[in-house]
């Protein structure tokens, strides 16, 4: 079925990546289904980070699937074709030239964080049973926490108030797409369009790897979802072994 055939709106939730799960687990939820909610009041974010929505005002939703055609250690090809589709949303309105991904799923437009992406996987031995695709993108939100760095939204970037559903169910045929492309076997092509869409590709960066601060350029991120990057060395970084150091608007450096 394709990604949308199925798609339920909530007031209020947790988190729309346990709905989804919890549906998923059991049974009454099928592939392509979507889960969009007005309010998270648990939203998840990378690495335990939490994410912060004002109600009704951004795109909080989670999408079942089911992609048992990939095998388990291809898990960044999924990675990349969910992170291509919301940049094809976001791109369509905030502009194509300012809209990148940072890896490794954040959505950044300019050096500013318009979204973020939390995939959530089950697995049987070595079978991939379903993924949970969390997205967060924020569309008509204007004031934000001030514990929040740099985020940006579509009508700070347009001055346009979005109907958020519309671009949600928007946001479905897009990941329907992608998908379509990955089943396709295209995941090399997918690899190469997130790469030429690639945050601060062939620019110099500050990293951070425990307590050591580093500049080095980015070059790519390969099938495997590292992040190469090259200084006096050609250095592979996996998920999660380094942070972004980004300037905010006051000039301080933060992840």
């Amino acid at each position: 079925m394709p990604i949308g055939h199925s798609f339920i709106e909530l007031q209020s939730v947790d988190s729309t990546n346990n709905y989804a799960m919890a549906r998923a687990h059991a049974g009454t939820a099928s592939h392509g289904t979507m889960v969009f909610a007005y309010e998270q009041w648990a939203g998840k974010g990378q690495r335990g980070k939490t994410w912060n929505s004002m109600p009704g005002e951004n795109i909080l939703m989670s999408t079942v699937l089911q992609p048992g055609f990939l095998p388990i250690t291809r898990q960044f090809s999924l990675s990349a074709c969910i992170a291509l589709a919301c940049h094809d949303l976001f791109s369509r309105y905030g502009g194509h030239e300012e809209t990148t991904i940072k890896w490794p799923n954040d959505l950044y437009w300019r050096d500013r964080k318009a979204g973020g992406i939390l995939i959530e996987n089950s697995f049987k031995g070595d079978q991939w049973v379903y993924a949970i695709a969390g997205t967060g993108i924020n569309i008509n939100q204007v004031s934000f926490p001030e514990t929040a760095r740099n985020p940006v939204s579509l009508k700070q970037i347009t001055g346009r108030t979005f109907d958020v559903v519309s671009l949600a169910r928007e946001l479905g045929d897009d990941l329907n797409r992608r998908y379509v492309q990955l089943e396709a076997g295209e995941a090399a092509s997918l690899l190469d369009e997130y790469n030429a869409r690639l945050y601060q590709r062939e620019k110099s960066v500050r990293l951070k790897k425990g307590n050591v601060v580093f500049e080095t350029v980015v070059k790519a991120v390969n099938p495997a979802g590292e992040l190469i990057t090259r200084d006096t060395l050609e250095r592979r970084w996996t998920l999660g072994e380094v942070e972004w150091l980004l300037p905010d608007p006051s000039g301080a450096y933060g992840g």
